[in-house]
C-alpha cells in the first residue's frame, strides 16, 4: 500500500472533490453518539460547496435513516440527501411482487424491518412455499451467532431460491459492542452455493443511486470521494465503482497506536486499497 496516503484531515484533500459519499454508521455515529468532529468536517465541506450525500446498508428507506439522526445530535447540513440499502432493496423487491417471499430478521430489531417492505403489497410465506429469502438480519443481532443459522438456511438451498441481502455489512458497530447482519448470512448461503443479491455496497445499486441524488456534482467520477470504516464495503465499493476512497478508523476495527501500519496491513488482509486513510472524520 505504497500509495497510500493520511492526510491530517478533510481540509488536507476538499479541494479535489466535487461530492462525497459517506457511510454513517462508523463514521458519523456508532449507535448512541455521533462524531462531533466528522458531522463538524461534513458541515463545513458543503459551507465550501462541496455536495454530501450519505450512503449506508441500513436495511431501512433513508427517512428510518435520518430519523434516527435527532436524538443523535447529528446536524441536518451535514449532508444534502442520503441513500440506503433499503433504498435500493426495495427497488429490487418491486421487481419481485408477484413471489412469495421469505422474511428473515426480527421486528423488533433496530433495523425495524416492516419499514423495508410497506407499501409494497409483498406476499409472504413459510419457506417450503416461498420463491425468494428476504434477508433482512439476525433474530438476535448480539447474541446469535450466523453459523446458527445454516440448518435453516439449507432450506432455500434445497428449494433453489435466491435471497436477497438487504444488508451486505457482515457486522456493525452499536455503541462499544459488534452486531452481526445480513450480509454474514448472506456468505454462509453462497457458500452453501446459493445465489444472493445485493442492492447495497459494495456493489453498483446503491452507487449508482447515490450518483442519480447528487446530478451534476457527481458526473466526473475523479472528483467523488468515499469515506467509510469498512475495507470489504465502502473501500472494495470504491474501488469497484471507480472512486477514490478514504477509511476511517472509527468504526468496525479498533486501532492502536501504529495506525498507518495497522491500516495498510488490514486493507492487503482483504485484497483491498484505499486513496487515504485517517483515524477518525475530521476537518
Amino acid at each position: 500500500m505504497t500509495d497510500l496516503k493520511f492526510p491530517g484531515g478533510l481540509s488536507d484533500i476538499a479541494d479535489k472533490y466535487d461530492a462525497v459519499l459517506c457511510d454513517v454508521w462508523g463514521v458519523i455515529h456508532n449507535g448512541r453518539a455521533k462524531f462531533d468532529e466528522a458531522c463538524d468536517a461534513l458541515v463545513t465541506y458543503r459551507s465550501k460547496g462541496g455536495k454530501v450525500c450519505l450512503i449506508t446498508n441500513a436495511p431501512v428507506p433513508k427517512q428510518q435513516v435520518i430519523d434516527y439522526f435527532e436524538p443523535l445530535g447529528v446536524p441536518a447540513d451535514a449532508y444534502d440527501d442520503c441513500v440506503s440499502s433499503g433504498d435500493a432493496t426495495r427497488a429490487e423487491l418491486s421487481k419481485r411482487t408477484d413471489k412469495v417471499f421469505w422474511a428473515m430478521g426480527a421486528n423488533a430489531r433496530w433495523e425495524r424491518d416492516p419499514y423495508l417492505y410497506q407499501g409494497l403489497d409483498l406476499k409472504f410465506g413459510e419457506p417450503d412455499e416461498s420463491d425468494v429469502l428476504l434477508c433482512i438480519g439476525l433474530r438476535d443481532s448480539l447474541n446469535d451467532h450466523p453459523s446458527d443459522y445454516t440448518d435453516t438456511l439449507r432450506q432455500g438451498i434445497d428449494r433453489n431460491i435466491p435471497m436477497i441481502c438487504a444488508n451486505p455489512d457482515k457486522q456493525v458497530r452499536i455503541g462499544g459492542r459488534l452486531h452481526w447482519c445480513a450480509g454474514a448470512l448472506a456468505e454462509i448461503y453462497e457458500d452453501l452455493g446459493g445465489n444472493v443479491i445485493y442492492p447495497g455496497k459494495p456493489h453498483a445499486a446503491i452507487y449508482d443511486l447515490a450518483v442519480e441524488r447528487l446530478g451534476d456534482a457527481a458526473a466526473n467520477k475523479s472528483r467523488v470521494l468515499c469515506i467509510g470504516d469498512s475495507p470489504t464495503t465502502d473501500m472494495r465499493g470504491a474501488r469497484l465503482q471507480g472512486f477514490h476512497g478514504l477509511y476511517v478508523g472509527t468504526g468496525l476495527k479498533e486501532h492502536g497506536d501504529n495506525f498507518e501500519a495497522e491500516v495498510a496491513d488490514l486493507l492487503a488482509d482483504y485484497g483491498e486499497q484505499a486513496t487515504y486513510a485517517m483515524t477518525g472524520l475530521r476537518w
